[in-house]
């Protein structure tokens, strides 16, 4: 019997929903192991700080990463590329997803409606190897930017929970955030977002990817593949819950995309966010 695990460590904005995605986790691995037969599955919480260490570990059988990591750390060359969600969410476009700009009330009512208007204001942002918080924002601030800076001050967060936090509370001005993340904590939580205001969103990429090991084989990768189709369908109210509308099987060559807008800020002489 296999030993193997799994984890969906990226859209837990609330714990209502991580119970609906450990739902979701676990049904694909029912379907996994009702295709391949038995497998010994431990479903996990992705340990914080350790997510890079996590993803490439050789018996993950399945977890969320983000497009990032995933094409910029070289996470590509060491795992499966299993599939894209695809979301109901403002800013999302098949399996394609937007970051939301969004600044703090305060930061609004002075003028800051507009990108170019944010220059010299602090910003918020969840981690240096994230690309919606980061490397969206990034190529969005790049043409504006001036001797290689844009901002006041980058204040570090850990999330995009976090950051929001920043912005609500005034200590921070502006931010960039996964669009899915924020749709989910606007049906949660909608008093969460009343001390923010959006002001556009950045361009499109390809979503957040989910992986497997390499060591999982490509005819089980495949039936992974087939298993989260069925994890889906399986329960229509849940997957309303979670925004989720199906997945995509996209190509890796599809993330290049991420590393393309990094070097687009890094010729516009806007090499990291500052």
């Amino acid at each position: 019997m296999s030993l193997w695990i799994a984890s969906l460590p990226m859209y837990n904005v609330t714990p209502q929903h991580a119970v609906s995605w450990r739902s979701l986790l676990s049904d694909c691995v029912a379907a996994f192991a009702r295709a391949v037969g038995p497998a010994e599955v431990a479903i996990v919480d992705a340990p914080d700080g350790e997510l890079l260490q996590h993803w490439g570990r050789n018996d993950l059988l399945l977890s969320q990463t983000c497009g990032f990591p995933y094409r910029m750390l070289g996470l590509a060359s060491a795992v499966h590329l299993i599939a894209t969600p695809l979301f109901d969410a403002p800013g999302c476009e098949g399996p394609r997803y937007r970051s939301a700009l969004v600044v703090s009330a305060q930061a609004w009512q002075r003028g800051a409606t507009t990108v170019a208007a944010c220059r010299g204001l602090r910003a918020a942002c969840n981690s240096a190897d994230s690309h919606s918080g980061m490397n969206a924002l990034r190529h969005a601030v790049a043409p504006h930017a001036r001797d290689g800076r844009f901002f006041s001050s980058v204040h570090w967060t850990g999330s995009h929970a976090a950051t929001l936090n920043a912005l609500a509370s005034g200590t921070a001005d502006i931010g960039a955030i996964d669009c899915v993340t924020l749709a989910l904590l606007r049906d949660a939580h909608p008093e969460r977002l009343e001390g923010v205001r959006d002001i556009g969103m950045t361009a499109s990429a390809p979503g957040l990817p989910l992986i497997a090991s390499r060591a999982l084989g490509e005819d089980r990768a495949e039936a992974l593949r087939d298993a989260l189709d069925a994890a889906h369908a399986a329960d229509p109210e849940r997957a309303r819950t979670l925004r989720l509308r199906g997945f995509a099987r996209l190509t890796p060559d599809a993330y290049r995309e991420i590393e393309e807008m990094a070097h687009t800020a890094a010729q516009q002489g806007y090499t990291a966010l500052r």
